[in-house]
């Protein structure tokens, strides 16, 4: 049973206020989202859209450490940035806040307190890690480790950038702080939980009963992770910086940024909208969508819920979680820390007055239900290729045929033909099209529809021949122009929402006063008589030197990355004789070797000690062959505890380099030495 509201709060996930956004972000958030708002403010709907930076958290610590300066001054830097480009890409938010605002740590800390009060909580101490020398805890990214996966030696506490790996800290090979590169103590801490498991019946209920027409991706990852069990979930951690836990013998504890995050879409609100926030949040009559990203699923559509369930109060859930999947470039994986992207502040400088167009890229070719790819080639084609030739060409025909033959003025036009017939039947028939593929948030496919209406007019163009018809027959040629006008009006509608710059260019030239979708399809937009500004090119072509530009940046970016993979890590403290003299290093020959089954990464050795045959695991499979290492010398650690690798006993460490391309080379004895032999 269809429900109807009175309203829609749209929210948008909050950009990390650690760097600037890219167009991933734009894909799988910024842009749909838009283009719904504005979409329903056309229609003449109640709605409001929500944003702002997140700006709580390690990894702005991390950044701020880095530059030496303070997290306050990390966020805004970029919270300015995010704000400035998105406002310049035409995202039409009602607010754009932040959570560093004082409105927020009071509405965090009064929710926070609220469940607390209310027993919402439970309390655990656990172990965490903990560095002695600076007297505090470790957040996962504060300490580094080897994967136990792949070997790599700087892995983080929470996860190994190298094989991508999700990981805790106990599970790393000797971990130790990022801060000091002391090893890591084990420290008992007291937090407060929210028991998830409380609330799962309810979340399975409202989910996977409720709401069976979320988009595929988005109801089969919230099954995954109710099928799987919820646990409780800490809502405090040990840090600094965020908002501080509003409970007496809490101090040094804040509230765990992703608690605090969601918070934010309530704290925006109520800045916005003072004394009628609650209107939004509370009333039933409102609709709540949820613009995310796909790493956003779980927290937007079971752990935040299940805060609200909580609260109570009257607070509503979502309605729609409309998340998208991953955008690649050229590829490859997005990636911040290797300067793998497109970022939105230096498209705007690169390309200016062309927001429009990557609009358009990006909705047309948006990670819906499955990740997709950016490339600058298609960026170009669809660019020359749809708005130039298709969209662009039409209006120009229209506009310069009507100045040629009526001198600006739009014409009377005379009776209908077929021609006219097919094109407005076409016109109501995608104007249908768009707006169901709108209404259920396949944009992408919205905007095919939206560029086969000028299609349309392109053929109808081609088909009546206005150019040659003016020799004839010019009131034949006056109905022709009038309905290609009027087309262009609707072109002006159609588009808003997806080309806001282009729409509002395109209404002023053929003199159209009101946007409405209401009035879509309507064929006497625009009545004879009215003024037909001169023409102007909506689009203009991006040419190879361009392309060949960005692709350049990437390739810089690519090269950077592999000139700081060799570059010498700075060298590690001192160590005394004695200390170094407790690692027993040897050679031995490789007697067997061959892959582990289901770890693409490892290698399993079995090497001649001199005294007997021992089992070592090494994450060389990806620069080795199995079958080219039997036979040969390498160089190992005999004496590390006996540790377990995918089920295998792992006894000792064979020593490799890393060379200037990332590779693994392993050391060998320059010439055949006995096995077992000591290297010192």
């Amino acid at each position: 049973m269809e429900k109807n509201f009175k309203r829609t709060l749209i929210t948008t996930a909050l950009p990390y206020a650690n760097g600037p956004v890219h167009i991933g972000h734009l894909a799988g958030v910024y842009v749909p989202a838009d283009i719904y708002a504005r979409y329903l403010r056309l229609r003449g709907e109640d709605v409001i859209m929500i944003g702002g930076s997140d700006e709580h958290g390690v990894p702005i610590t991390l950044r701020a450490r880095k530059e030496g300066i303070t997290p306050q001054q990390v966020v805004d830097r970029y919270h300015t940035i995010i704000k400035d480009s998105l406002e310049e890409l035409g995202v039409s938010f009602d607010i754009y806040s932040r959570t560093t605002s004082a409105i927020h740590h009071d509405t965090a800390s009064e929710f926070f307190r609220h469940l607390y009060d209310k027993g919402e909580f439970t309390v655990m101490t656990e172990e965490q890690p903990y560095d002695e020398a600076t007297g505090e805890f470790l957040a996962d990214r504060y300490v580094v480790g080897t994967c136990p996966r792949c070997g790599n030696e700087n892995a983080y506490g929470d996860q190994c950038e190298k094989c991508g790996s999700t990981l805790s800290v106990s599970e790393l090979i000797n971990p130790r702080s990022a801060m000091t590169g002391l090893p890591v103590k084990m420290k008992p801490t007291t937090h407060w939980y929210l028991p998830l498991d409380k609330w799962e019946p309810a979340l399975r209920s409202w989910i996977l009963d409720g709401h069976k027409e979320w988009k595929t991706n988005v109801y089969g990852q919230c099954k995954s992770w109710l099928d799987g069990g919820l646990q409780p979930r800490a809502v405090s951690r040990d840090l600094k910086w965020g908002v501080p836990v509003p409970v007496e013998g809490a101090e040094g504890k804040v509230l765990y940024v992703w608690f605090d995050a969601p918070i934010g879409y309530i704290s925006n609100t109520k800045e916005l909208l003072p004394d009628s926030w609650e209107k939004y949040w509370k009333d039933p009559e409102t609709r709540i969508i949820n613009f995310i990203g796909k790493d956003n699923i779980v927290f937007h559509c079971i752990v935040f819920p299940a805060m609200l369930m909580a609260y109570g109060d009257g607070f509503q859930l979502p309605e729609n979680v409309p998340a998208n999947e991953f955008l690649n470039l050229e590829g490859d994986k997005i990636s911040t820390s290797r300067n793998w992207a497109v970022w939105l502040h230096e498209y705007l400088k690169e390309f200016p007055g062309k927001q429009d167009v990557l609009r358009y890229v990006l909705t047309a070719n948006a990670p819906e239900t499955k990740d997709n790819d950016f490339t600058w080639a298609d960026f170009q084609a669809r660019n020359n290729n749809e708005l130039v030739a298709v969209l662009g060409n039409f209006v120009n025909r229209a506009v310069v045929l009507t100045h040629k033959y009526f001198g600006g003025v739009i014409p009377a036009p005379g009776a209908d033909t077929q021609a006219e017939t097919e094109l407005w039947a076409e016109v109501a028939r995608l104007k249908e099209a768009v707006s169901e593929s709108l209404d259920n948030f396949r944009f992408r496919e919205a905007l095919k529809e939206a560029m086969d209406m000028a299609r349309a007019g392109n053929k109808y163009l081609q088909d009546t021949e206005p150019w040659k018809v003016a020799k004839t027959d010019m009131a034949r040629t006056a109905t022709i122009l009038y309905n290609a006008l009027n087309l262009c009006a609707n072109l002006a509608i159609v588009f808003e929402p997806f080309l806001p710059f282009s729409a509002d260019r395109l209404a002023k030239m053929v003199g159209l006063n009101e946007m409405s979708w209401n009035i879509l399809g309507d064929r006497t937009l625009l009545h004879p008589e009215g003024k037909v500004a001169a023409a102007e090119l909506l689009f203009d072509k991006i040419e190879d030197d361009a392309v060949a530009a960005q692709l350049k940046k990437l390739s810089d970016a690519r090269e950077a990355n592999k000139i700081a993979a060799w570059r010498p890590e700075p060298q590690a403290a001192d160590v005394d004789i004695d200390t170094f003299g407790l690692c027993d290093l040897r050679v031995g020959t490789v007697v067997e070797c061959e892959k582990v089954p289901k770890a693409d990464k490892l290698l399993r050795f079995l090497i001649d000690d001199g005294m007997e045959k021992r089992t070592i695991v090494s994450g060389i499979a990806k620069y080795y062959n199995p079958e080219e290492l039997v036979g040969r010398q390498v160089c190992f650690i005999a004496n590390l505890p006996p540790r377990k690798l995918r089920g295998i006993t792992s006894q000792g460490m064979i020593l490799s380099v890393v060379n200037s391309d990332g590779s693994l080379v392993l050391l060998q004895p320059s010439a055949e030495v006995a096995p077992g032999s000591k290297i010192g």
